[in-house]
């Protein structure tokens, strides 16, 4: 029997149980990156926090019947100023920024979507539903413009209940002539000679941030889906419109049935911002050694990550990345082989199914470490993405075998005991200088799936390949 999943709506402010529309193609729609600039660590938490849930509807009801879609942003006016700004062109910019942004998001562990569709690709599908909404009466042109009628749509503002005068503030509108009241907003502006743009019913222009995503959910999952996520600072504006053009143009009661939002992330303390020089990108964190003087492993990032419910703001530190880390290799040591098959424990995948219960689920991960049960402790690792370190060292002093300079308790079938055999034997060829013996072990390694790393200081590092 499937457990029972829950997940908090944003929409409803309660834990639901998860019925999706269609058990055999369970569909979730999530914001993704404007590639102008390089993701912060912010950006990194949604990315982590919908792979799980990605990767936790995948173990209930299969691969094949999940569609997660995760859009790119590639128009965009702070995509215009910047590729202005270093004096390249826009493609360029958002070509280099994306094939960062890719590395960056599998570095920490996260699956492919399974279409990642680009804003640029989607003018028809944009064009198509402005014009539904001029026809419903819920959208007008005005001087190169069409905005979206706000008052002529009921509940707006049902998903982040702000009064009127916080909706004003929260949107920052901008006063214009030809608009019709203070909160309509813009689905389709012109653009000049120098700025992207593409032919339309209403002149050479291009797209509302808003309307892309209405657009790209539209194509990829339907007019109605099942999950549709985010940060939290994207509840509104963001996605009030999305709901409010997807809704007026389709005329469904819901765009999506389950809307989920992360919450905030600040860095030792205090809001990340340039200003305050605690701004790091996921690459830097992965390939530089800016924050805690070291680089970090994706996997360690991902789990500071999950040590945090969700909903609950984070704060990103040194300590907490150390503590990670610490973790990681803890787990690593109970090391089982890659031919044992297991099921993840049943108490993690409870806390997961429980609105992504994720503080829960690592307590279940120390639990299995403190009672020896590798197997379910790797397939609980696996399932949300976290595992992946395997490399084991080996001293030159007879019988000292320990992971990362501790001592090592590894449950060993045959073929991990002959492993160990072999590298032991080829350290002492290597320290009796026998290099023909050396190398044929070596080789015989390789053949077993098992790659060595010879350093200076006399210990191997070796890794299984999975």
């Amino acid at each position: 029997m499937s457990p029972q999943l829950k997940l908090y709506n944003t929409l409803t402010r309660s834990k639901e149980v998860f019925r999706p529309l269609d058990e055999k193609n369970v569909r979730m729609y999530v914001c993704g990156p404007t590639v102008y600039d390089y993701a912060h660590i912010g950006n990194a938490r949604p990315l982590i926090v919908f792979d799980v849930l990605f990767r936790l509807l995948r173990h209930i009801y299969g691969p094949k019947h999940v569609r997660y879609a995760r859009n790119i942003t590639d128009v965009d006016d702070k995509i215009n100023a910047r590729a202005a700004e270093r004096g390249v062109s826009i493609r360029e910019l958002t070509e280099e920024t994306n094939t960062i942004f890719q590395q960056d998001v599998k570095a920490l562990g996260c699956l492919e979507p399974t279409v990642q569709p680009r804003a640029t690709e989607h003018i028809a599908e944009m064009i198509a539903i402005v014009e539904k909404l001029i026809a419903a009466g819920h959208a007008y042109a005005a001087d190169g413009h069409v905005l979206f009628d706000v008052p002529s749509m009921s509940d707006y503002g049902r998903l982040s209940r702000r009064s009127l005068d916080e909706m004003l503030a929260g949107a920052r509108v901008d006063v214009a002539p030809y608009k019709r009241g203070e909160m309509d907003f813009v689905l389709w502006k012109p653009s000049k000679d120098n700025e992207p743009g593409w032919m339309s019913p209403w002149g050479y222009g291009r797209p509302g941030w808003h309307l892309e995503c209405s657009a790209m959910s539209w194509k990829h999952l339907g007019e109605t889906f099942d999950i549709h996520g985010g940060g939290i600072d994207l509840v509104f504006p963001h996605h009030e419109n999305e709901i409010a053009q997807s809704r007026c143009a389709f005329h469904t009661d819901v765009m999506a049935n389950y809307w989920m939002h992360n919450g905030f992330l600040q860095v030792e303390g205090e809001k990340m911002s340039k200003s305050l020089g605690n701004f790091v990108t996921i690459h830097e964190l992965l390939n530089t050694e800016t924050f805690g003087g070291r680089k970090w492993p994706g996997e360690v990032l991902r789990l500071a990550m999950l040590r945090t419910h969700y909903r609950q703001p984070i704060d990103f530190t040194v300590k907490a990345l150390e503590e990670a880390n610490a973790s990681i290799d803890d787990w690593a040591r109970l090391y089982t082989p890659a031919e044992v098959s297991s099921e993840p424990s049943p108490a993690f995948v409870d806390a997961l199914c429980d609105d992504l219960n994720t503080t829960e689920a690592i307590s279940e991960l120390h639990r299995l470490r403190s009672i020896g049960d590798g197997p379910a402790l790797r397939a609980s690792l696996r399932l949300v993405g976290l595992g992946g370190r395997n490399v084991y060292e080996l001293k030159c002093e007879p019988g000292a075998f320990t992971l990362n300079g501790s001592p090592a308790d590894f449950v060993l079938t045959s073929d991990e005991k002959r492993t160990r055999e072999l590298v032991e034997a080829r350290l002492a060829a290597r320290a009796a200088k026998n290099w023909a013996e050396s190398d044929r072990i070596r080789d015989e390694l390789a053949a077993m799936g098992v790659a060595l790393k010879d350093n200076k200081d006399g210990t191997t590092t070796w890794e299984v390949k999975r």
